[in-house]
């Protein structure tokens, strides 16, 4: 059914968010009052650039009254705000409580509730979501025939195959129901999408029921005065997932997952465990889990309700990733699908550019990873990975690490305190430091390192950075060199004043400087 005015009031009204209706002087609850009430609108925006005839428009965020000015000539057919503005236009204009949920509802419909055609699937967690998305999404398109689509952090796939790199780790909610619209009309049967807590936090799924909802684990992050101001906010966050999906997957060892399981009891909520057998804590057991293999962890069997699905090997490094696969699985399990020898072989060939990606030049005896880890506990584990594929050579370790700006302003001594002692150089650098002064963060990051040992450098150009770390090892051959560059992946932009700038990117580096 189109969306129209009186069917946009009708839908903000069931869901007690519409306050009025007002158009000059005019106040009111009935929308058939305005002439064209039953026109539909020809398009949603939340961006004033964007606005041309027959658009319904919803002010959002940090909206400035001046972004209206003119606005008519271009044919704005009525807005959606908290705020009314007919001083600014005489369109009409819906006001509500929240438009935040209200953006989210109205999407939804303005694009046929694409996700009631789709099975989707929506994980969250503070480490693993992305590989974790991408190898469920791989697995899917196995079984499906090319027919899951994705949304995550690194990249959008509305087709099954075609990858384009995405802003926001969660759509804001237009952008996500525009993308399942899309992918309905490219044939996709499933979606498979990374939740954040921001997502929760800022209403992006508002009104969205997963089909599966996985999650994962949970550790402090992104607290900060912009984000979460505490953790159990965090938590809070995170946990709304269980309130919105109909089957729920949790790693069996997740902290606080007694909280999340008396949730999902409270809820109805079945679920589905999943864990690495090795660790796996004092009396737990999980429905699917991955074990080791082989002494050096490069295998691993997989089971499900006990059943042995196979041996299989990941392309990409670290034990973590094989716990991220075994969450994949979990998913695809209590969607009721075939978790046999196709699903697992999907896994082994999976690659994501920037993820636990190695480089290495062997003449000089130097090794290279890029990967997104951005906190304590994902700079704990590529530490842990790094110690057991090549601690017995006694690498001499160089970290090149930065921190976001204007947020998460924990992870800034974190990352420094889960690898100081662990590391022989570090090098702090440029990440997406926006607002913040690049050297400003680079100096608190500096000012916790306190093992003697540790050699502390600023580099404040990123791509500077890597280069002298490549250039600084080869000029020891003697010795392993490890560098491990984190935070951006394959990202090709910094974000700097809330603008993303032209990088040439962490992996391109180390390409271009070691093959």
């Amino acid at each position: 059914m189109a969306l129209t005015l009186a069917s946009a009031a009708h839908l903000l009204q069931e869901h007690h968010l519409l306050h009025e209706i007002i158009r000059g002087d005019r106040w009111t609850l009935d929308a058939g009052e305005f002439e064209g009430s039953n026109t539909a609108f020809s398009t949603v925006t939340y961006d004033t650039r964007k606005v041309d005839q027959g658009t319904l428009l919803f002010c959002k965020g940090a909206f400035r009254p001046e972004y209206l000015d003119g606005i008519d000539a271009r044919g704005l057919a009525a807005y959606v705000s908290e705020t009314e503005f007919h001083d600014r236009t005489a369109a009409p204009g819906l006001i509500v409580s929240d438009v935040r949920k209200a953006m989210s509802l109205l999407s939804a419909e303005f694009y046929g509730r694409p996700q009631e055609k789709l099975t989707v699937v929506g994980i969250t967690g503070t480490k693993g979501k992305t590989t974790t998305a991408y190898f469920t999404h791989a697995v899917l398109n196995a079984i499906s025939g090319g027919k899951a689509a994705l949304f995550s952090s690194v990249d959008n796939c509305v087709d099954g195959h075609t990858y384009v790199e995405s802003d926001l780790t969660t759509p804001e909610s237009l952008d996500a129901f525009r993308m399942m619209g899309e992918s309905v009309e490219h044939g996709m049967r499933y979606l498979v999408m990374e939740v954040s807590s921001q997502a929760y936090k800022v209403d992006r799924v508002y009104g969205l029921t997963f089909d599966v909802g996985a999650f994962l684990n949970i550790s402090p992050d992104h607290i900060s005065p912009i984000e979460h101001p505490t953790f159990e906010d965090y938590l809070w966050c995170k946990r709304q997932i269980v309130d919105n999906c109909r089957t729920l997957v949790l790693g069996a060892d997740a902290d606080h997952a007694d909280l999340i399981r008396q949730q999902a009891t409270r809820d109805g909520r079945s679920v589905v465990t999943f864990a690495l057998h090795d660790g796996l804590k004092p009396g737990t057991q999980a429905d699917v889990v991955a074990s080791p293999a082989n002494a050096d962890h490069t295998q691993y069997r997989i089971a499900a309700d006990g059943t042995d699905l196979g041996l299989f090997s990941l392309a990409i490094d670290g034990d973590f990733n094989y716990a991220n696969a075994a969450a994949a699985l979990a998913i695809v399990h209590a969607l009721g699908l075939d978790t046999s020898s196709a699903a697992v072989h999907a896994l082994e060939q999976v690659k994501i550019a920037g993820r636990m990606e190695r480089f290495e030049d062997p003449s000089t005896d130097t090794v290279a990873i890029v990967d997104y880890a951005h906190n304590g506990i994902s700079m704990t584990a590529l530490l842990d990975y790094v110690k057991e594929r090549f601690g017995d050579r006694h690498p001499y370790i160089t970290l090149i690490t930065g921190s976001a700006g204007d947020k998460a302003y924990d992870r800034r001594k974190e990352i420094v305190e889960a690898a100081q002692h662990r590391l022989s150089r570090f090098i702090f650098t440029e990440e997406d430091t926006n607002t913040e002064p690049t050297e400003k963060i680079c100096k608190q990051m500096a000012s916790y390192v306190t093992d003697p040992d540790v050699v502390s450098d600023i580099v404040l150009d990123r791509g500077q950075a890597i280069e002298d770390a490549v250039r600084t090892a080869k000029s020891h051959p003697d010795r392993l060199d490890v560098i491990l560059a984190i935070g951006k992946g394959n990202e090709r932009w910094i974000k700097r004043l809330n603008r993303h700038t032209p990088y040439e990117g962490d992996d391109a580096i180390f390409a271009r400087m070691l093959g």
